[in-house]
């Protein structure tokens, strides 16, 4: 029997309140139980989960006006700089930024205590921040400085803008040189002393909707406790190609560019995070729900941890030197047992994203959806799929 639903159909059975809405884990329960074209008979929308440190985040700030008014040439939020280059009292705070007195790794490795990924969760925490903006003066705008302390429910906007998040797919990083090395996949101890990873496999949202089919601009998503859309394809998208068996085949994937209005977000879902040795930024929650359309999206939405899998990259050496390859591929049953093989050796594993967070926000989105209070939104446009064969490119140098 061949299964054909719309958007429409299925926002129809959530407004009634007769939806069938489950977990990316579930779905794989409910699938072994009953096979797959049962399963996407019944199931009307999959949720998925990751909470994970994710770099390329930031938020566009808009304070109001002073008196007398002040064009901001520049900007420091709790010390931190902002970018001010877009209009007289609008800025960019970037979450991997650090403020100027920040030793950075003069002092290595460096602890980056505070960063723009600090400040993000201050401001969404309802924290007040020392705002601190300097001017040339104009005729409209003569005032040329300004020291005060702002909330986020006292500036006029402050939105969410991630360029870059929710990797569909990430290394494991591992380290094969003789030293330790401090990287943004953490601590790497020498001579496969450890291997970290961060990403939550069975629950990933862009794993489980690899080809981009139900997942594009203007799709609707839970982003850090509010709601949020994706506003394009992320930087760095290179989505990649899997296999029968669901094997990774590519590199990082694709990638989203996400945003929201701040001011509903939660401080349990943005949380300003420092990395030992390499600097600081924002872990993000995002939730993103697949509507089960046909039975291909059933499929690939109830991937196991068994069936999906990383690359193992060394951090040592390969990956800050540019060189290509892998020392294979590992899958997400076994990180998430804890230990690997690699080079014949066994390796403890470590987590950067956090399974239990995933499964709340995954079961949260659910929620929400099961009350009638999220509908799905139609992508108004497709993101490049792995059929599109995209090419990451390097910097050439003179």
């Amino acid at each position: 029997m061949s299964i054909d639903k719309t958007y429409a159909e299925i926002n129809a059975k959530i407004k009634s309140g007769k939806a069938v809405v489950v977990t990316a884990e579930e779905l794989i329960g409910i699938v072994a139980e009953k096979g797959l074209s049962k399963a996407a008979q019944e199931v009307d929308v999959v949720t998925t989960g990751t909470f994970a440190p994710m770099c390329s985040s930031g938020a566009f700030l808009s304070f109001g006006h002073t008196k007398p008014r002040m064009k901001m040439q520049k900007v420091w939020l709790n010390g931190v700089s902002a970018y001010t280059g877009i209009a007289a009292v609008d800025a960019y705070i970037g979450a991997t930024e650090m403020p100027d007195d920040d030793p950075l790794n003069n002092n290595y490795p460096g602890e980056f205590k505070y960063g723009g990924g600090h400040v993000i969760a201050d401001l969404v925490a309802r924290r007040p921040v020392k705002l601190k903006a300097l001017g040339y003066g104009t005729d409209c705008y003569p005032r040329r400085n300004l020291e005060t302390t702002i909330t986020l429910d006292e500036i006029n906007e402050a939105i969410l803008f991630n360029p870059r998040n929710c990797y569909q797919n990430y290394n494991c990083a591992v380290n094969l040189t003789d030293r330790t090395v401090y990287t943004y996949m953490g601590m790497l101890k020498p001579h496969l002393g450890n291997a970290n990873f961060s990403t939550s496999g069975q629950l990933s949202p862009l794993l489980k909707d690899p080809h981009f089919k139900t997942i594009g601009v203007g799709t609707k998503i839970f982003l850090g406790g509010g709601v949020g859309y994706v506003a394009w394809n992320g930087t760095q998208h290179f989505p990649s190609i899997m296999n029968e068996e669901g094997k990774e085949l590519g590199g990082a994937g694709g990638t989203l560019a996400v945003t929201g209005d701040l001011k509903q977000m939660s401080p349990r879902w943005l949380v300003g995070t420092s990395y030992l040795g390499y600097g600081a930024t924002l872990s993000v929650g995002i939730g993103i729900p697949i509507p089960i359309l046909n039975e291909e999206i059933a499929r690939y939405a109830a991937m196991k941890d068994e069936e999906l899998f990383a690359p193992v990259v060394d951090y040592g050496e390969a990956y800050p030197s540019l060189t290509p390859g892998n020392l294979g591929y590992v899958s997400y049953a076994d990180l998430k047992s804890g230990k690997i093989q690699v080079n014949g050796k066994e390796i403890l594993t470590a987590p950067l994203s956090s399974m239990p967070r995933a499964r709340e926000i995954a079961s949260t989105l659910k929620n929400w959806i099961q009350k009638g209070e999220f509908q799905l939104t139609e992508p108004v446009k497709a993101l490049p799929s792995p059929a599109d064969g995209f090419t990451a490119h390097s910097i050439k140098e003179d």
